[in-house]
């Protein structure tokens, strides 16, 4: 295994820690983009999620981009980049030159030059996309590409068990107040 390759396992199984260590959904999601671009030394990483409708993908993680490129406009789903929402990693080379793009005036703006856009799946199903941006026209190798396409896969996976936790949360909160109360109308009245 070469110094790259050991760098891309290293990184791997940091971000698993990472991953594992936390249901806070959030925090698992920001350390994900973080850590993205600094292991693939590219400008920024942004993670996007599916509304419920599955016609906007949403920011619910990013490092590296403004807030005002993050906040351009609404990405819909059937517009931005769609070949990653049926399942492939896709590649826009040059911003300016590819009519994918939904907003290719405010990326050059924002100084991004090329864009790796990762799935993410969970049980067959793409849940959203994790893309990569570079500051200059690059290439992706087909490591780097798998090495993102598995954190996508574990990002999935974080999001289906934090979210099923805070479920578990809101539910086990929701059984003792109802205990309560039922408690409550059980206790003789003192105003009697």
């Amino acid at each position: 295994m070469g110094t790259k390759e050991m760098e891309y396992f290293k990184s791997f199984k940091d971000i698993s820690k990472i991953i594992n260590a936390s249901l806070n959904l959030k925090e698992v999601l920001d350390l994900i983009t973080k850590n993205i671009t600094m292991i693939l030394h590219v400008k920024a990483c942004t993670l996007f999620l599916l509304d419920r409708e599955r016609k906007r993908l949403e920011v619910s993680a990013s490092f590296g981009l403004s807030e005002a490129y993050l906040k351009k406009g609404t990405l819909d789903a059937d517009k931005s980049i769609t070949d990653s929402l049926g399942g492939n990693a896709v590649l826009i080379y040059d911003v300016q030159e590819d009519s994918r793009m939904q907003y290719p005036e405010e990326a050059i703006r924002e100084g991004i030059s090329s864009i790796l856009s990762i799935p993410i799946p969970v049980k067959g199903k793409v849940i959203g996309v994790l893309r990569i941006y570079t500051a200059h026209p690059r290439k992706f190798s087909d490591d780097e590409i798998e090495l993102v396409s598995g954190l996508a896969e574990m990002g999935g996976i974080a999001i289906v068990n934090a979210r099923m936790y805070e479920h578990l949360q809101e539910d086990s909160q929701n059984l003792i107040t109802d205990t309560w109360e039922w408690y409550e109308t059980m206790l003789p009245n003192p105003s009697c």
